[in-house]
């Protein structure tokens, strides 16, 4: 006899969903971004087409302060170097202090043994949100990485260790993939929405997380991943209605960040 699959969480609906991207764009959260050099700008625009308000503050002389009165910050590993890694360390423990909502992106973690080592180090600032790929959740674990930010692994093959990973550290674990799995170590949300050209974009992947910070800042965390994640793979889908390559669906799919409106994300959405 198989095992019933679970059905999601009963606060996440898709009208909650969509109340959610109402508060978004009604409140316009000010995300602070401490991210790599390839999706920084991609990333902004994410945010701005969404419907929040990007800040670059990733310097260690601002980027305490900063975390103390954003709406939401997000973590990205992506490309470190020595400033960026202390300044975030110093945005994680200024935003944890100030009660400040945080996303830790691990990008690579697993792969390369410093990064996944800082990576673990600031766990101990309680993130409330830690977005990866499959490979990525599992060398946060502990286990074997991808290859580079490439997984090799998928959502389902890791969901007891991202459980775990958020029982562990009090917080939401999303695990990007062809299904998105989100969970806070109880619950877990499905999402089946979304294209593989998303792969073919850079940053797609690491401006989901600011996406999930700007939420955060406006509804509790498991919502706030459920519908960043959401209003991504919905506008994915809706921008390869018109998108003749990865080219075309960049645009298109910043367009329909901003085009999508929260009763069109409750239809669409697959949960």
């Amino acid at each position: 006899m198989s095992t019933p699959i679970p059905t999601a969480p009963a606060t996440i609906t898709p009208a909650a969903l969509a109340d959610a991207l109402r508060q978004l764009r009604e409140h316009t959260p000010l995300v602070q971004c401490l991210t790599n050099i390839v999706v920084a700008q991609w990333t902004a625009n994410v945010l701005l087409a969404a419907g929040a308000a990007p800040a670059m503050v990733d310097n260690p002389e601002e980027a305490g302060g900063f975390a103390q009165f954003a709406s939401g910050v997000l973590v990205n590993t992506g490309t470190p170097y020595r400033e960026t890694y202390e300044a975030m360390r110093v945005a994680a423990r200024s935003a944890q202090e100030a009660g400040t909502p945080w996303v830790l992106d691990p990008v690579a973690a697993g792969g390369l043994p410093v990064r996944t080592a800082f990576a673990v180090e600031v766990l101990e600032h309680r993130p409330t949100i830690i977005r990866g790929n499959a490979s990525e959740i599992s060398g946060l674990s502990g286990g074997a990485g991808g290859r580079g930010a490439d997984s090799t692994a998928s959502p389902e093959e890791v969901l007891d260790l991202a459980q775990e990973l958020a029982r562990t550290h009090g917080c939401v674990v999303a695990v990007s993939g062809a299904v998105d799995h989100i969970t806070d170590g109880e619950q877990v949300v499905r999402i089946s929405n979304g294209d593989a050209i998303m792969t073919r974009v850079t940053g797609v992947g690491c401006s989901l997380g600011g996406l999930m910070a700007g939420f955060a800042g406006v509804v509790e965390p498991l919502l706030a991943a459920s519908a960043a994640t959401a209003l991504m793979t919905v506008a994915a889908d809706k921008a390869m209605e018109t998108a003749k390559g990865p080219g075309t669906f960049a645009v298109a799919l910043l367009d329909q960040l901003e085009l999508t409106t929260p009763e069109e994300l409750a239809e669409r959405v697959r949960l």
